[in-house]
């Protein structure tokens, strides 16, 4: 396998992340493909813990080459701030090893207070947004008002379309939003200046990635949020601004359908959410107490409580379904270490009916009831275990039955937080 999808497979925050860092090392080329830096991928190496956000997850090993591609909305000052970090550890030390697509579009501060505003207007009614301006710089994208990394970088463009998009951003925010107005000065100054250190980075991703594939290159595309935060098929409107299925990887980032020869699915042993939203399994008493504790459930780019709750099979056989996953990755098995007994959700309940699969309209998901499976849980701490058969025999029967259920094998299963603290049943390179 040359070219291998890694997304989440739940609502975000499965541990994508330590996944493309471990699998990186076998890669020649990480790929971000969308999303903004409302991502937060944790990495922990050597003990150490790197949160990046816009930067793909391969930027810890020397020799990988890591790019942004068109579908991220990439906000300037902090891709500059990650690089400058990343430097300062002695990581990205050539310049080519971070190509940035001319074609990704920029969030400016102005989408960052709309997205602020608006959400304090919403009152009770709030989304859940990171207030970092993703979904208001997609609009732009799709208004056709965005200003491109390609045109940032190049100060007599970047003055122009300034000059073009901030009169009307202002007029919304006196006129309706009830905010102050931006100078197209002082925007030009702040951000000609970042362009022009971002411009030795900036370039034809799908060019890139189209000679890499023609080498024979390995390369690990990188989504960012969950599948049931996809924009059309997610949990809508409670959901982030793009596409988070496997499927975006091709516009997000320019290549083929036929460039995609694998798709890995990322879930937790249990599920968890972040924000508004339905979560028919969600534990708000001593479990899901035990859960977020336990697994250090607070947002790596926010640090907002994570609610916590059992693992929701409905959700994740429609994940596999929408993304065409073959393999998956269960991260955090040993969170559940301890626990006596373990529910497994297998359909939904809702006013007599009885659903295998997740309901497209938000008000019955909202009102379903998870019908369970109990199974036995384990007493043993399995942190260091490294091979499936040293798992306790329930551990095993826990991972069997999810196989079983979803129809899609278990390539690897995490048990810690650290790079190497896998079990590898299968890797996906092979």
């Amino acid at each position: 396998m040359s070219s291998i999808v890694i997304i989440g497979a739940q609502w975000g925050d499965e541990g994508k992340g330590k996944i493309v860092d471990y699998l990186a090392e076998g890669a020649d080329q990480v790929v971000r493909f969308q999303g903004g830096n409302n991502a937060g991928h944790t990495l922990v190496v050597g003990g150490q813990k790197t949160v990046l956000h816009l930067v793909p997850s391969g930027a810890l090993h020397p020799g990988v080459r890591c790019l942004i591609g068109n579908g991220v909305v990439v906000d300037p000052e902090v891709l500059l701030q990650e690089i400058e970090a990343l430097r300062a550890r002695g990581f990205l030390k050539d310049d080519s090893d971070l190509l940035v697509s001319d074609r990704a579009h920029v969030i400016f501060p102005y989408h960052k207070k709309m997205d602020q505003l608006r959400e304090e207007r919403r009152g009770k009614g709030k989304i859940g947004t990171t207030g970092r301006g993703i979904g208001p710089a997609y609009e732009d994208k799709a208004a056709r008002m965005g200003i491109r990394i390609g045109e940032l970088v190049e100060s007599d463009l970047l003055k122009k379309r300034l000059e073009e998009v901030v009169p009307e951003k202002n007029l919304q925010f006196e006129k309706i939003l009830n905010g102050s107005p931006f100078s197209v000065k002082e925007l030009f100054q702040r951000y000609s200046e970042i362009g022009s250190c971002l411009k030795k980075y900036v370039g034809d991703v799908s060019r890139a990635l189209y000679e890499a594939r023609c080498h024979g290159k390995k390369i690990l595309y990188e989504g960012a949020q969950g599948t049931a935060l996809d924009v059309d098929h997610g949990t809508y409107p409670y959901v982030t601004s793009s596409n988070t299925v496997a499927g975006a990887v091709c516009a997000g980032s320019g290549v083929g359908p036929s460039a995609i020869d694998r798709v890995i699915g990322v879930t937790k042993a249990y599920t968890t959410r972040v924000g508004s939203g339905p979560f028919p399994t969600e534990e708000t008493g001593e479990i899901g107490r035990r859960l977020q504790e336990g697994g250090g459930e607070f947002g790596a780019t926010t640090g907002r409580p994570r609610r916590c709750g059992w693992l929701d099979l409905p959700l994740l056989k429609q994940s596999i379904r929408l993304s065409g996953i073959n393999g998956l990755v269960i991260t955090k098995l040993d969170i559940l270490s301890a626990l006596p007994t373990l529910n497994l959700c297998v359909a939904y309940r809702f006013r007599g009916g009885r659903y295998a699969e997740v309901p497209s309209a938000l008000a019955p998901l909202e009102e379903c009831q998870p019908e369970y499976e109990t199974l036995p849980g384990w007493k043993e701490n399995i942190s260091d275990v490294r091979r499936l058969d040293q798992l306790p025999n329930a551990a095993r029967k826990y991972l069997e039955r999810i196989e079983k259920e979803t129809g899609v094998p278990i390539d690897l299963v995490s048990v810690g937080p650290g790079r190497e603290d896998n079990i590898i049943i299968r890797h996906p390179f092979s």
